[in-house]
């Protein structure tokens, strides 16, 4: 019998701290840094995000969004046979967020590893799992995106530290008789590494180079508006499948510009674009199972529905992942 993937829960989870727009900028202020609401609605679409509490870690953000996908999916997370974590933040160097994650679900011996794609994290992690599922590697998998991005974000840039935000999405993927991810479209191309990266790493106890955020806006805006295209499109051809299959649209969260950008260059309709960034700004990884959750949750996406996902990060990475709920 042939195996397919199919997403049977979803959850999610927010930082208590909601950092409004006018609260940042009154941050930034006694910096003698000038921004503004308007300054950043105009630019990016956002108008809230969420910032973890100092001791709180992305493993911490995903425990709750994990519950909340595995009661949405009727499933006990003894029943879990795979967990990986998309996550550009860690708790730790090592061992890995997902490990950390296994132990607080009070389960072990499973496969559990993390992802780093950045904000294509979650694209690729999903990829991953599928492929896992279908020969046979697993049957119930819990893949997830989690970020702490404010511990990395130079609050001395306004381009950048106004951007980012805090939050993990879950899903629950088990193995089905009948097809749920119809298709996938992963990439990447290192020789765009400066544009987007946190250049830092750990030497003899030391931090050497930059371990906080850095990016150019302009050249990131350019090449993500392409390539989440072409992905979109060489997805479709794989899936058999064309712009009018597309019930909804669910890309990583980054910029309002880019997502209508994309919407647009699909023929699809704005109402059919899943649009969270609003609220939760960029939280990399976790930004489409965040955005996912909270279109199935709100009714808007429903059993059956077709889906894109779609995302493109730091490396620089991108994919898509074409599925049916």
């Amino acid at each position: 019998m042939t195996l397919f993937s199919r997403i049977t829960g979803t959850g999610s989870h927010l930082p208590e701290r909601r950092v409004t727009n006018d609260d940042l900028a009154r941050e930034l202020a006694q910096r003698g840094i000038e921004t503004s609401d308007e300054w950043i609605v105009e630019r990016t679409g956002i108008r809230a995000r969420h910032f973890a509490a100092p001791d709180v870690t992305s493993s911490d953000l995903a425990l709750p969004a994990c519950r909340q996908a595995l009661e949405a999916a009727g499933r006990r997370a003894s029943e879990v046979d795979l967990i990986i974590v998309a996550t550009s933040t860690p708790d730790m160097v090592f061992p890995s967020s997902a490990a950390i994650l296994q132990n607080k679900l009070g389960i072990a011996g499973c496969p559990a590893f993390d992802v780093q794609a950045v904000c294509s994290g979650f694209v690729y992690a999903l990829t991953v799992a599928d492929a896992m599922i279908r020969t046979g590697g697993a049957r119930c998998a819990l893949v997830v995106g989690a970020e702490v991005f404010s511990r990395i974000l130079d609050f001395n840039d306004r381009t950048t530290c106004v951007l980012f935000g805090d939050g993990a999405g879950a899903v629950v993927l088990e193995a089905s008789d009948t097809p749920g991810i119809l298709a996938s479209d992963l990439h990447a191309d290192g020789s765009h590494v400066g544009i987007l990266c946190t250049p830092g790493h750990v030497s003899g106890g030391q931090v050497l180079g930059s371990p906080l955020l850095k990016m150019d806006g302009q050249a990131v805006f350019k090449l993500a508006v392409r390539v989440l295209e072409d992905a979109a499109r060489a997805t479709l051809a794989k899936a058999g499948k064309t712009d009018a299959d597309i019930d909804w649209l669910i890309p990583h969260q980054a910029n309002i510009r880019i997502m209508q950008g994309t919407a647009k260059k699909l023929k699809l309709p704005l109402d059919k674009l899943i649009v969270t960034v609003d609220e939760h700004g960029n939280t990399s990884a976790a930004s489409i199972p965040l955005a996912l959750d909270a279109a199935v949750r709100s009714g808007r996406v429903n059993k059956g529905d077709t889906v894109m996902l779609e995302g493109v990060g730091g490396g620089f990475t991108w994919g898509a992942v074409l599925l049916t709920l």
